[in-house]
């Protein structure tokens, strides 16, 4: 299970998607046995088939040696590393999966006149080296000058590095998906009251812009593939023009408004993968 630190505003939530799909698994004839994030780091995971939802450096670092001894792994150690955000940015960027400007930057540097000089003004400064823990890990500025302040108290915090993307105009829409499976899932947060920092009121009310949904089923199922994570979530952008760009992208979010939805696929990707791996 995912340690509570990394479950901001969200602890029942993650909880509950992890016991939904324990269930399923059950309900599967598979006997499933569930330990904290502590009792994993401690050795007392014994398991050769490790379903997780961990986020602590020390749990990807021992996911990772234990995918390398021949664990199977869902998600993979390695995917959840791609989702820290200077990784998942390099990566969908080198993929050419539509993704907002950015610039990578260390918190100590001057970043003014790269900005403008590239062109942004308004933009999201997010802290490059893990997942978001702190509504202050992800923030939203107006201007140059308020961005190189942000910088400075992510320095201060011990952030060395920052991944600063363009603000991108547009609805805002959240997504879940399995990789494998049909099962994908999007809507509106800020018009559900969904949030888990209140960043979403800076977009605010959708305006039903017209888009492709396979088109955005598509875009969110090849980065899941080049990110190597099957069990996803995230954020995207529908321009004006329609255009569609992911901004976020999380390795098993809690799937609440879909949670009793995505369990059973959630399972059956488990189960495939398994008879993948026993068929080899």
């Amino acid at each position: 299970m995912r340690a509570g630190a990394y479950s901001p505003n969200h602890i029942g939530n993650d909880a509950a998607i992890f016991n939904a799909v324990a269930d399923q698994l059950r309900k599967r004839g598979c006997v499933v046995n569930i330990y904290s994030e502590e009792q994993f780091n401690n050795g007392l995971v014994k398991e050769n088939i490790i379903i997780n939802m961990c986020r602590e450096m020390k749990s990807i670092q021992r996911l990772q040696q234990l995918e390398d001894r021949g664990a199977l792994v869902i998600n993979s150690g390695y995917g959840i590393e791609n989702c820290t955000r200077e990784r998942m940015t390099r990566i969908l960027v080198g993929s050419n999966i539509p993704y907002p400007e950015s610039l990578i930057v260390n918190t100590d540097e001057s970043v003014r006149s790269a900005l403008k000089d590239a062109g942004f003004s308004q933009c999201w400064i997010k802290r490059g080296d893990f997942h978001a823990m702190h509504k202050e890990d992800v923030s939203y500025v107006r201007h140059p000058e308020e961005a190189q302040e942000v910088l400075q108290e992510y320095f201060l915090r011990g952030i060395k590095r920052a991944v600063i993307n363009r603000h991108l105009v547009g609805d805002l829409i959240k997504f879940y998906g399995v990789q494998g499976t049909p099962f994908f899932f999007w809507f509106y947060p800020f018009d559900a009251g969904h949030s888990k920092y209140g960043h979403e009121a800076i977009n605010g009310k959708s305006r039903g812009l017209e888009f492709d949904r396979q088109r955005m089923r598509d875009i969110c199922q090849n980065a899941s593939e080049v990110l190597d994570v099957k069990v996803y979530g995230g954020d995207c952008i529908v321009s004006p023009e329609g255009d569609i760009r992911i901004i976020d992208f999380n390795d098993w979010p809690s799937f609440a408004p879909c949670r009793q939805e995505a369990a059973p696929y959630i399972a059956k990707c488990i189960l495939s993968s398994i008879k993948e791996r026993l068929n080899k």
